[in-house]
């Protein structure tokens, strides 16, 4: 029986939802009103269709152990063979692809069918979502390259499009499947009405199934130089242990930042290799706030939000208040999105604009746009919650079971006071534990490390002193998660 493996692709930054999307914290990882993460729907769907195998995750070194954490919170819905390949940093859709298809093969074969799904869509119709998944699995074991296209309810100008050209049968089955006419970048508005008026174009959903012996022949005969580079990356993607593929930096730089539907999908289309299912599911590609908002439910006045809101003369207006009151008075089609460390307020006609702001950001050096004052790391998270001239201050969660790495710094000591758990700390050459309400000190230039060997969290707090208060003033030794050189 020919093997369905899934592959989940993880690494957009989700600059349009800034400032709740960071380049350590994107979008895939946050919480919707239902709690769950836009990750964890992603793998329960890509779970979904019979005789799924393995779940393949692409995603950024850094986020693999979050990631890992999302799976975990499935329970018994977690996959039960999970795999990962780690970039260094962000190729885009085609090398990430690549990449994948090469793991595929080398554990699965030629023959393996591939489900390519994007972290960061959301899609309710789990019913409808399978059936159009099995007329793909079963175009693409005819070695067609298939995408999925959605039925415009709208002239959207911010999604790609599919001409659909001609039907691949004659019978009335559902969902229908059409050969791939183009692929048709965003339009203007009045192109895009005309889309929907023709009634042949669907979204571009950036969903594909094909097997790994099609997608590598068509990147060998449309992507020859982005097919090379990868090739060299390839020693840690074909060993022997294949649930942790990590790809070497240097190698990785010399591959092209390129999107598979420039890269393949457009010059494959123009030659005739690519089907489109047009999928009967709802589909929506949380990439905008205008898309969060929708998730949530509107008043009287049109007006959505989550969190604590106080709405007077407001209308048409999104709010997300994260840990304290915003109050709107006389005010109308805005978004704001509140924050600890940043404060977004759009016009949400201009809400495509956001990525200007992580740019700008980027530009000035700006810590905002990497990451949120919230850090997460393998062994749990850390807060700032106030800095200073010569000191900070710092909330640290340690998860049961975990440890930060045997560390030391060169110009600053620190003060731990424990307000939850017991911690077991390392200094020096002692070992020794502190107690809920005790505290401890480490010195400058002195080996330390904070591990938490209870059940439940463990949370101190750290006050740093010292000239120099940056996170790279650190020397790791030993690391559990990889980070010690």
């Amino acid at each position: 029986m020919t093997s369905l493996v899934s592959v989940i692709v993880s690494g957009g930054a989700g600059t349009r939802l800034w400032p709740l999307s960071r380049e350590l914290a994107p979008k895939a990882f946050m919480r919707l009103p239902d709690g769950e993460t836009l990750l964890g729907k992603t793998a329960k769907r890509a779970l979904s269709p019979p005789g799924v195998g393995e779940l393949l995750t692409v995603t950024n070194r850094e986020l693999y152990f979050r990631t890992k954490d999302v799976y975990a919170e499935l329970g018994d819905r977690k996959p039960r063979a999970a795999s990962y390949i780690l970039e260094p940093f962000g190729r885009n859709t085609a090398p990430a692809i690549a990449l994948a298809a090469m793991a595929v093969e080398a554990h699965h074969g030629g023959d393996a069918v591939m489900l390519v799904l994007p972290a960061d869509h959301l899609i309710a119709d789990r019913d409808a979502f399978v059936a159009a998944v099995a007329r793909a699995a079963e175009l693409a074991a005819d070695q067609m390259l298939v995408t999925f296209g959605i039925t415009p309810t709208r002239a959207e100008t911010g999604f790609g499009y599919l001409e659909c050209g001609d039907a691949l049968d004659n019978s009335d089955r559902a969902p229908a499947a059409f050969r791939v006419r183009r692929f048709v970048e965003k339009p203007d508005q009045a192109t895009a009405r005309s889309y929907v008026a023709a009634g042949n174009f669907v979204w571009n959903s950036g969903m594909f199934c094909f097997t790994t012996a099609a997608i590598l022949a068509a990147l060998k005969r449309h992507a020859g130089t982005l097919l090379g580079a990868v090739e060299r990356c390839a020693d840690a993607i074909r060993s022997a242990d294949a649930s942790m593929m990590e790809i070497d930096p240097d190698l990785f730089a010399s591959v092209p930042d390129i999107s598979i539907d420039y890269a393949v999908m457009e010059p494959a289309a123009a030659a005739g290799e690519v089907a489109v299912v047009r999928g009967t599911f709802d589909w929506t590609d949380v990439g905008s706030w205008q898309a969060v908002a929708e998730l949530e439910a509107a008043d009287s006045d049109g007006n959505r939000g989550h969190g604590e809101r106080v709405s007077i003369a407001t209308r048409n207006t999104f709010v997300h208040a994260d840990d304290r009151v915003v109050a709107t008075v006389g005010v109308e089609n805005l978004a704001i999105i509140d924050t600890p460390d940043a404060l977004l307020v759009a016009n949400r006609d201009a809400l495509q604009r956001v990525r200007e702001v992580v740019t700008e950001l980027k530009t000035r050096g700006h810590d905002a746009a990497r990451e949120a004052r919230t850090v997460l790391r393998p062994w749990g998270a850390f807060t700032v919650l106030h800095e200073g001239p010569g000191f900070k201050v710092k909330r640290i969660e340690v998860k049961p079971g975990a440890a930060i790495s045997l560390q030391l710094h060169h110009r600053r000591r620190e003060h731990w006071v424990v307000v939850a758990g017991t911690a077991t700390v390392t200094r020096g050459d002692e070992v020794f534990s502190v107690e809920t309400q005790d505290s401890t000190h480490i010195p400058v230039e002195t080996k330390h490390r904070l591990e938490n060997s209870g059940a439940a969290p463990l949370v101190i707090m750290e006050i740093q002193c010292g000239d120099y208060l940056g996170e790279d003033d650190i020397v790791r030794f030993e690391d559990r998660y990889g980070r010690a050189k």
